[in-house]
């Protein structure tokens, strides 16, 4: 999400990207806002949302206070209740302009709430980030943050549009756009509506391909992780060419462009495209062997699904000390290393 001064990645909710007013922490160790993830064990999913490993039955939600404490000890102070009565009492200067449109959705649930219901977002604030205002992005984002009700509702009003033109145009403001398109994909039907769009999956892939800043490709790669967590849209980045530029991404270094290589490979039309890619088998292996346990567990899995598919890659990765990785790892403390890591070394041995 918007990265500020006072917000670190650890304060926000791996689900709502939201920062956490109640943080909780699940056996699997991992913490998340309360809300999100009753919400989560509710849907009857029985997996950490970050591991995917699986939980005990009616997992415990353990307060995380020293985390609170922490989150409330940095946060900026919340507006004054003069200000939040300035804001509801009619303040056209705040919505005539996108600064003041971007300081109220910085200001808090009032002053979002106060920008969603003026109309202000289709009129003036969608054209903007259209056209590439990055403040106008940036208040995107933000008013993302105001819920579920709140992400359905910006994509009625036309949100992929603009947020999909912003991307095309590349720099810091396709960057916000992107990470606006993450957080209006959280939600389930969204990620539908998103990915059903001729250009939204186009512009994050054409993104990943121009080779533009660090985060815009960062960005660009964290929206369809999450967008091809639902299974029609792999096919979807993958025809729109987003296979290459991911590799190209993980070369460089990054897990989560490795992450969106793991959800394509659970589609066969995808696992055949991965296969055609120059490069791909090396840069694997070299994940599967980084020490970072997400990354390692990607590898493995991604490595696996392309070299079952052909005996030639599946050579290649022999030659390059795949197997050998395989028995070092079959030994690790993480079960799902270890399995996945069993699961490669017989495909291999069947090349």
């Amino acid at each position: 999400m918007e990265e500020v001064s006072w917000c670190p990645d650890d304060f926000r909710c791996p689900i709502s990207l939201e920062v956490m007013t109640d943080p909780v922490i699940l056996p699997s160790g991992h913490t998340f806002e309360r809300r999100s993830i009753q919400r989560w064990l509710d849907g009857g999913h029985l997996t950490c949302p970050v591991t995917n490993l699986p939980l005990p039955p009616s997992p415990p939600l353990i307060p995380n206070h020293a985390l609170r404490r922490l989150i409330a000890a940095v946060s900026p102070p919340p507006p004054s209740p003069e200000k939040v009565r300035d804001c509801q009492g009619a303040e056209p200067p705040a919505l005539s302009s996108v600064s003041g449109m971007l300081r109220l959705a910085k200001s808090g649930p009032a002053g979002r709430r106060l920008v969603l219901e003026s109309g202000a977002v289709a009129a003036v604030l969608l054209r903007r980030v259209a056209g590439g205002d990055e403040a106008a992005a940036r208040a995107l984002v933000y008013l993302s943050l105001d819920g579920d009700d709140a992400r359905v509702g910006l994509v009625a009003d036309g949100a992929v549009d603009a947020l999909a033109a912003a991307v095309s145009g590349g720099g810091v403001a396709a960057a916000h756009a992107a990470t606006a398109l993450t957080s209006l994909a959280t939600v389930g039907v969204n990620k539908c509506t998103i990915a059903a769009h001729p250009t939204a999956i186009p512009a994050l892939a054409a993104a990943l391909r121009r080779g533009g800043a660090p985060r815009e490709r960062r960005e660009a790669a964290t929206a369809l992780y999450e967008l091809c967590k639902l299974p029609e849209n792999r096919r979807r980045a993958v025809r729109a060419g987003a296979a290459p530029p991911l590799v190209e991404l993980a070369a460089a270094g990054s897990a989560r462009a490795v992450e969106v290589l793991g959800l394509l490979a659970k589609s066969r039309e995808c696992r055949q495209e991965l296969s055609r890619i120059p490069d791909m088998v090396p840069v694997l292996c070299a994940f599967a062997g980084s020490g970072n346990a997400r990354a390692v567990d990607q590898g493995l899995v991604v490595l696996n699904w392309i070299c079952s598919e052909s005996n030639r890659l599946a050579k290649e990765a022999i030659k390059l000390g795949a197997f050998q990785l395989c028995e070092a790892l079959v030994k690790d403390d993480n079960c799902k290393i270890a399995k996945n890591a069993v699961e490669l070394a017989r495909t291999l041995e069947e090349a």
